[in-house]
């Protein structure tokens, strides 16, 4: 049988490294990939976009979809609400889909295809992550999205969390930056992420709600989501 082994990286042109012979993992904890989680827990479609103009693009296909996300943290013109999902637990019109906009984390969904899979990662599913890309995958990359050319410590820590996970499944880390990072954050609180420049962000834009949000909702789902053609889909229960 191959070896089974992950590998952690960051930023979202990193995934044409790896997306020949791994399956990805996504995984922008504040926000991107915790807000398409969230959406999709709450029974909404959610389809990311990689520009403006994907966004426009996919929206006209669909039945009053509502414009998520940011672009530079600013929210783009025409746009209903930034990529928060502390905002979009607070809309009831569930049966609207949404199209997701980040900087760097629906890039990184789009830069990802291609790929054996992939799934949107988030603090939300580490151990139901970890269980299915055990259970269906030999060669993992963790990719975080990065913010400014930082990996930032919240996508640190929940690459780390699930790559701990693959470890002690068997999985070998597949080169020495991987298994320092995995070292690193292993046993850490979910608090540290307060040290992030990202957090600063929200700090600064009074949108702190979003990380207390992340914090209150550590390893609540069982669901596992995959980018399927344009859509982030739950593929069902793991644990």
């Amino acid at each position: 049988m191959a070896q089974r082994s992950v590998v952690i990286d960051f930023l979202p042109e990193r995934a044409a490294v790896h997306r020949g012979d791994r399956a990805i993992v996504a995984i922008d904890v504040i926000r991107a990939t915790t807000t398409a989680v969230t959406a999709v827990a709450l029974g909404r479609r959610c389809f990311p976009a990689a520009t403006i103009e994907a966004a426009a693009e996919l929206a006209a296909k669909l039945d009053h979809p509502l414009l998520v996300g940011e672009i530079g943290g600013q929210i783009p013109d025409g746009f209903d609400i930034s990529n928060s999902p502390t905002q979009l637990e607070q809309l009831a019109d569930v049966s609207r889909p949404i199209v997701l906009l980040s900087t760097s984390g629906t890039l990184l969904l789009a830069e990802s295809r291609g790929a054996e899979a992939v799934y949107a990662g988030c603090l939300r599913n580490v151990q139901a992550q970890a269980s299915r890309l055990a259970r269906a995958h030999d060669r993992i990359a963790l990719i975080g999205a990065g913010s400014r050319g930082e990996f930032r410590e919240e996508d640190q820590l929940c690459c780390a969390w699930i790559g701990d996970l693959l470890v002690e499944a068997g999985y070998e880390p597949a080169d020495e930056y991987t298994a320092e990072l995995i070292e690193r954050w292993r046993g850490a609180d979910a608090s540290v992420i307060e040290m992030s420049n990202s957090v600063t962000y929200l700090k600064n834009t009074g949108q702190l709600a979003d990380l207390e949000f992340i914090l209150a909702h550590i390893d609540d789902l069982d669901a596992v989501f995959e980018l399927d053609a344009e859509e982030i889909v739950s593929i069902g229960a793991y644990r």
